[in-house]
């Protein structure tokens, strides 16, 4: 049984929220569970929510109009996603889909909305996590100017890495459920430009490959190499 607050409540986004917020959030969620590859909301939709995810993982997507994917970043069990729900009004800028099969829990965003208006006190904290994701965002872009095909790689994978967080490099061991094929059609890479270098990490001992994952052994030992590369 999925057990709302305390998956609310280990998510970073609400950290700001009292713990009797958590009944007012619950009273507004709904549990939604999907398939592999089914589709959780479209690019250009108008409906705003705060999604969170329970367990599986959601690829968040866009699609062009010859019908090509292009995978922009894949997210785990713990973590938040819905581009437009800071912004009312606004058609949703990307697609999330199931990449494997999840259970997402599903906040409308004028009710989130207003339960934050009811406790002010998590402004701070949840402007932090946009922030933060902002900038990433602008890290990507950054890099792929700027870096070389290493440290394009390394850095991508820190920050798929991060994003289940908040942020900070770590020094455990944090497994990344995505493929090197997932992770070149988002680089605009190809598979063995990915893997040669993913090699390279594993051969250094920064990480471990296995079937559909890949395990940073230890997240800050990997950014203090990618340092050097600069």
């Amino acid at each position: 049984m999925t057990d709302i607050k305390t998956i609310l409540a280990d998510c970073p986004l609400f950290a700001g929220f009292p713990p009797h917020a958590f009944d007012d959030l619950a009273d507004i969620a709904r549990i939604r569970k999907f398939e592999t590859d089914d589709p959780i909301y479209d690019k250009g939709s108008a409906t705003s929510t705060l999604n969170v995810i329970a367990s599986g993982v959601v690829r968040i997507s866009s699609v062009n109009s010859a019908g090509r994917e292009a995978t922009l970043i894949m997210f785990n069990a713990g973590v938040w996603f819905g581009d437009s729900l800071f912004s009312p009004g606004m058609k949703r800028v990307y697609g999330a889909t199931a990449h494997e099969a999840a259970t997402v829990i599903e906040l409308p965003g004028d009710a989130f909305r207003g339960v934050m208006a009811k406790y002010p006190e998590c402004y701070p904290v949840i402007l932090d996590m946009v922030s933060r994701r902002l900038w990433a965002a602008m890290s990507i872009i950054e890099d792929d100017a700027l870096r070389g095909i290493a440290a394009r790689v390394g850095r991508r994978l820190l920050f798929l890495a991060q994003i289940q967080g908040n942020g900070d490099a770590r020094t455990e061991p944090v497994i990344i459920r995505i493929t090197r094929e997932h992770i070149a059609n988002m680089m605009g890479m190809t598979r063995q430009g990915v893997h040669k270098w993913i090699k390279d990490f594993e051969r250094r001992g920064l990480l471990k490959l296995t079937y559909g994952r890949i395990e940073l052994t230890n997240p800050a030992t990997l950014q203090h190499y990618l340092d050097t590369l600069d």
